[in-house]
């Protein structure tokens, strides 16, 4: 498949190339592979030490394959929203039924924690077709391809993206690099911590796909420790009717934790 876009990992190597130094900031780690083989899945994970300019990479082809972004489009479904004020902001109630007020009305950021598909679908509605796929070109979000349905392109396979794709969207998000208002992209970033202490924040989004006969589960996200942001991405493969969200979580600290995060040596 013709990519539109250079990824984060794409656009160093070629300028690793470009000034004529060998691509020495790229590690591809096999023994990452032992978190992978000891819950029985297959996949990849990426990870980003901006300080330093450099990659730690397990199963390179995977990393660079495209796959539905799955709920890890929330991301960019509710930066469009509140960018272009289809929403105010994470507070900001909504209903994907016909009443006003039920008890299927929540908050954005409510819709985040309970990963309620139903709620950014709405969402997709509110914005529309058109600017959606503004928003998407303008980004060069994977494939940039959305289909005729704006309320489940990032799940019927219509929008492709990879890890590696992944991992420079997380990244531009984290620095407010996206063309979207800075303070939109501070509220979003907000939306994703998951822990925040004295020694590390941690912040992701999980995500589901379907590919053929296997469900595609995504990690997006990053870890800063010491004042040091590391992007990362792990996505894997899984049989259909699996519920693999603990899995999902478990599968990155485990990767977190080879790499040496946590015991705030990072």
């Amino acid at each position: 498949m013709k990519r539109n876009t250079l990824s984060l990992f794409s656009m160093v190597v070629l300028l690793s190339l470009f000034v004529g130094c060998t691509v020495n900031n790229v590690k591809i780690d096999d023994k990452l592979g032992d978190v992978f083989k000891g819950k029985g899945v297959e996949g990849t994970f990426g990870i980003f030490d901006n300080s330093r300019g450099k990659f730690t990479i397990y199963n390179l082809d995977r990393f660079k394959s495209p796959y539905s972004p799955g709920e890890t489009f929330n991301i960019f479904n509710t930066l469009v929203g509140m960018h272009t004020g289809k929403i105010a902001d994470e507070n900001e109630k909504i209903n994907y039924r016909v009443e006003k007020e039920s008890a299927d009305t929540m908050t954005i950021g409510e819709a985040y924690k309970s990963y309620s598909t139903d709620h950014f679908k709405a969402l997709a509605n509110y914005i529309g077709k058109d600017t959606m796929k503004f928003w998407v070109d303008s980004v060069k979000y994977g494939n940039m391809k959305i289909g005729k349905a704006v309320d489940e392109f990032w799940s019927n396979g219509s929008i492709l993206i990879s890890a590696d794709e992944q991992l420079g969207f997380i990244k531009r998000l984290y620095f407010k690099q996206l063309p979207f208002r800075a303070s939109v992209q501070e509220k979003l970033k907000k939306l994703l911590i998951i822990d925040n202490n004295s020694q590390f924040q941690l912040a992701y989004q999980l995500g589901t796909a379907t590919d053929k006969n296997k469900l595609i589960y995504w990690v997006i996200g990053w870890i800063e420790e010491n004042r040091h942001v590391y992007p990362f991405v792990l996505n894997f493969s899984i049989d259909q009717g699996t519920d693999a969200k603990q899995l999902s979580k478990d599968l990155t600290l485990d990767a977190l934790k080879y790499l040496g995060f946590f015991k705030g040596k990072m």
